[in-house]
């Protein structure tokens, strides 16, 4: 019998799309396979680091934003919703990502951090991208 831990551990390195946790700093404390895959940092490379690592230049003033505002009133603007944004590839490569967030809480409620659920849309973006412009010309 597998205990509880093993069994998050598993499944955390099973599933498909990237999950990535981040304490109340935005430092990495979570990183599984399909991160690795995702953004093409290994586990070794991410953990610890901010999660800047990924997010363009551009967006972070904005994330940052939003990611002190959910961790000062325990809630979050999107609730769970798939958001589209931007992130960065260790290439340097921009990426669309379709990406969930929760709050993480512990046992008396407090917010210990957030994790974030991401897959790559870019392919599907550029399509859609390349059908209105060829509509449109």
């Amino acid at each position: 019998m597998t205990n509880s831990s093993e069994l998050d551990a598993r499944i955390l390195e099973g599933v498909a799309d990237a999950l990535i946790y981040s304490d109340r700093a935005g430092t990495i404390t979570r990183w599984n396979r399909a991160s690795t895959t995702l953004f093409g940092f290994s586990a070794d490379e991410a953990l610890g680091q901010n999660l800047d690592l990924i997010i363009p230049e551009h967006l972070r003033a904005a994330h940052w934003k939003g990611f002190e505002a959910a961790l000062a009133t325990g809630a979050m603007k999107l609730a769970g919703k798939p958001t589209l944004t931007r992130a960065l590839h260790q290439s340097g490569r921009k990426l669309y990502i379709e990406m969930t967030f929760a709050l993480v809480r512990d046992a008396g409620g407090a917010v210990v951090g957030s994790v974030a659920m991401a897959r790559d849309v870019t392919e599907r973006v550029e399509r859609e991208r390349a059908a209105r412009l060829a509509q449109n010309s």
